[in-house]
């Protein structure tokens, strides 16, 4: 069957009639007015013509009430009653019901139009027209919001990709489920290389490779060229093939271009033309185009804040730590999976004149702002514990310098003094993960009494003072090595005490074994320090 206009385009039309004069004249007129006739003497032979499958079932069926083994009814309800032919329009035709109670029993059990025998072929041919115009226009219908859904979902999928593999998947995916077939997708990498996606059926594995240089430009040069917007054009196959040799697109190619924004690369999806059964079909690629230019460029501009933001906090980080006898210091920081949003995890190691100043803190947060207020925390730190501060009075600078430069932040964090005999810790800690401390006489535990975060313009307690004997570790954390959403808190804690408790005596070995049970997949940032008391 095709969309057509709304008059009497060629069908296919099954005739069911054991009659084979009343069989041979519809069959007749129907094929003279350029229909194609599927005849058939009963009710089993003509559902035995209907096909398997959507695409080859007839456009129409003209079913006679009277057949020698069921009744039209029969055949229209059966007919109805199966979702492949659900939809099939039928046309009831008799010369013995005829009475008002036989028209409403056919319409009632299936049947769209029901004529009485004889029939005249102007009337007949009408009939058929007008009931294959409401079929066609229903299934145009039903089409386009079956479309406008898979674009809804399309359109959701690329706007929530999180990496630019995901979202050729999404894009490229996209395209084929909205239009039915294969599709294709040219866009920019991160790296300025063009990448080239394609699949061959709705719902088909998409593959990704490198196109060739300036394959981007060709393209745009078939309607887009520098502006913004959308340009949707149709590309002869021969010259498709001679742009992308290995893409499986056959015949003439309906090719959509989208740009945001002027100087930046766009996005290009590519169809068969075959797929776009009416101009709805272009206005849902170009739409798909549209969003998948919008979604790519703030996933570009994601990756590029979040490369800088990178960068900014690695900067605010010590490049090593101080070198102390008696103290063994090691320390790890992974940065949260590349799609996540930069957080403020931070450490530090300081010599002051009463010792060494361990240091681990969190800005409550995830943001280049977090990021920023960590660095300018840990610069005011440091400058508060050379000027001879000890851990209590350095957060009560801290909690001035914050309450005063940025209202509304909170922040956590952990500070250890390690007197300069390294027999005794000083422990501050507001609102952090507790430390875990490990001594050959009492074996691993938590250091759980805390004050309140930073921000809160909350007193804070003097130090917990801890007696240390050689051999002693220390391990300060961070809440994105041990925060698992599924699990409690206290749980993943307890993990980890058991975790350090059987680990290696070694920090770097220990390091090592923590990132790899406790760090892997989190979207926050990891910061560990850890230290051996000799």
């Amino acid at each position: 069957m095709t969309d057509g206009e709304p008059g009497p385009s060629p069908a296919t039309i099954l005739v069911v009639d054991d009659n084979e004069t009343n069989r041979y004249v519809l069959t007749t007129w129907l094929r003279r007015a350029g229909h194609t006739v599927l005849p058939a003497a009963t009710g089993t032979e003509g559902i035995a013509l209907l096909g398997t499958a959507p695409e080859l079932l007839p456009d129409l069926a003209i079913v006679d009430v009277r057949l020698p083994d069921m009744s039209g009814f029969e055949v229209s309800e059966r007919l109805k009653g199966d979702p492949l032919t659900a939809a099939l329009p039928i046309i009831q035709i008799s010369a013995a019901a005829v009475g008002p109670e036989d028209h409403a029993e056919g319409l009632r059990r299936g049947a769209d139009a029901y004529l009485d025998q004889p029939v005249d072929p102007g009337e007949l041919l009408a009939t058929v027209t007008a009931t294959l115009r409401h079929a066609r226009a229903r299934q145009r219908a039903e089409r386009l919001t079956r479309r406008l859904i898979a674009l809804n979902r399309a359109t959701l999928d690329v706007c929530g990709a999180v990496g630019f593999h995901s979202f050729a998947t999404a894009a490229t995916g996209g395209a084929a489920t909205v239009l039915g077939g294969p599709a294709s997708a040219v866009f920019l990498s991160p790296g300025a290389q063009a990448v080239h996606s394609m699949t061959d059926a709705p719902h088909a594995p998409v593959r990704v490779r490198p196109a060739h240089p300036g394959l981007l430009d060709q393209l745009t040069a078939y309607g887009l060229h520098q502006d913004t917007g959308v340009a949707v054009v149709h590309v002869p196959h021969d010259q498709w093939r001679t742009l992308l040799p290995d893409d499986h697109l056959d015949g003439e190619v309906t090719l959509a271009m989208s740009r945001t924004k002027r100087g930046r690369p766009p996005v290009c999806l590519a169809v068969p033309a075959r797929t776009l059964r009416g101009p709805d079909d272009g206005q849902l690629l170009q739409q798909l185009a549209n969003g998948s230019a919008l979604a790519l460029e703030a996933l570009r501009t994601f990756d590029e804040e979040h490369a800088l933001g990178l960068a900014l906090q690695r900067s605010f980080l010590p490049k090593e730590l101080p070198v102390v006898p008696g103290v063994e210091l090691a320390f790890r920081y992974l940065p949260a999976s590349e799609h996540a949003e930069i957080g403020g995890d931070f450490y530090e190691a300081v010599r002051t004149r009463h010792g060494l100043l361990l240091a681990i803190g969190d800005v409550v947060g995830h943001s280049v702002t977090a990021a920023t207020v960590m660095g300018e925390v840990r610069h005011a730190l440091r400058a508060y514990a050379v000027e001879g501060h000890p851990p209590h009075r350095v957060l009560e600078r801290l909690e001035t310098l914050l309450r005063q430069s940025q209202p509304g932040i909170t922040v956590t964090l952990c500070l250890v003094l390690v007197a300069p005999d390294r027999r005794r810790l000083h422990i501050a800690n507001a609102g952090h993960i507790p430390p875990l401390v490990t001594d050959p006489v009492t074996g691993t535990r938590f250091h759980t009494p805390h004050g309140p975060l930073l921000g809160l313009g909350l007193p804070h307690p003097e130090p917990a003072v801890l007696d240390v004997v050689p051999g002693t570790r220390l391990l300060m954390v961070t809440d994105g090595l041990v925060e698992v959403r599924a699990a409690h808190l206290d749980t993943t804690l307890a993990e980890l005490r058991e975790a350090v408790a059987a680990g290696p005596r070694d920090l770097e070995e220990m390091c090592d074994l923590l990132l790899a049970r406790f760090g892997r997949h989190k979207d926050d940032d990891i910061a560990l320090l850890t230290a051996l008391f000799t």
